[in-house]
């Protein structure tokens, strides 16, 4: 994980990499959404809170832009608080309704006035990702068949059975197989299986899928796992699973947000 100029310099170093990702892909338009809310029922404003100095908004913003693969780079939200803190950052940003049940349907409201081929939602409580994690996303797309696409690390011990880490399991091809809060696959034999993957909550959408997505209602595994992927997976929407470069810290819970305070403060301080 890189900050301040180390990751200044990790992006200069991967610049070619990324280059030859943009000349290799399909020729598509690609844009990324950043959906934005206030009202986060596990912690109040948590989009705004500070982190080493930024909002944990504009770490992930700034991310995204620095890839250089998705144009544009917006922020998508219902709260003024987080327009206006976006202008004073000279972050892109467009006012969605308060209507909007989830990021995706978020996402989707964007999109109808963002022009692209494939759409970029990324969570925004996630201030640890860095450039590279963007074209192993998007690679993907040379598929033909493949519609949706996420990303996984190898889970660490600690979160095997903690709900905020959710698991996803996979076919050999790399199509998901579920995604659950539980670890799964269950060792029944107690073999000491070591495995499990974690998902991270970045998706890759063509725009038929999102609007499919968007129009469908919230379904019965959704609802009880609160994943709103699963509604993908119970649709029969496929989703194509890339391995992350490294695992990084989703802030759902005020010790979440000191852990990654503390990381980028290290990297900073190197």
């Amino acid at each position: 994980m890189k900050s301040g100029e180390e990751r200044h310099d990790h992006i200069a170093e991967s610049g070619a990499a990324m280059q030859c990702t943009l000349d290799c892909m399909i020729q598509a338009r690609i844009a990324a959404v950043i959906p934005a809310r206030l009202e986060s029922t596990r912690m109040s404003s948590k989009v705004l809170r500070p982190i080493a100095g930024r909002p944990m908004l504009e770490w992930v913003w700034r991310a995204a832009h620095e890839s250089g693969l998705m144009d544009p780079v917006v922020v998508a939200t219902d709260a003024n608080e987080v327009a206006e803190a976006c202008r004073k950052r000279r972050i892109p940003v467009m006012m969605t309704s308060r209507e909007c049940a989830s990021g995706s349907d978020r996402v989707r409201e964007a999109a109808r006035e963002i022009d692209a081929d494939i759409y970029v939602n990324i969570q925004g409580d996630e201030p640890m990702l860095t450039a590279d994690f963007f074209p192993p996303l998007l690679e993907l797309f040379e598929q033909a068949e493949v519609q949706v696409t996420t990303l996984a690390v190898r889970c660490p011990p600690e979160e095997f059975t903690n709900p905020n880490a959710v698991k996803v399991v996979t076919a050999l091809d790399g199509r998901a197989l579920y995604f659950s809060r539980a670890a799964i696959p269950f060792d029944r034999d107690a073999t000491g299986f070591a495995g499990y993957r974690k998902h991270l909550g970045i998706y890759a959408y063509r725009r038929a899928a999102l609007e499919r997505f968007a129009a469908l209602e919230p379904s019965p595994l959704e609802r009880l796992e609160r994943l709103e992927q699963l509604r993908l997976l119970e649709n029969g929407i496929g989703i194509y699973v890339a391995e992350a470069p490294r695992d990084t810290i989703g802030v759902d819970t005020e010790e979440d947000l000191a852990r990654a305070e503390a990381a980028l403060k290290r990297l900073e301080r190197r």
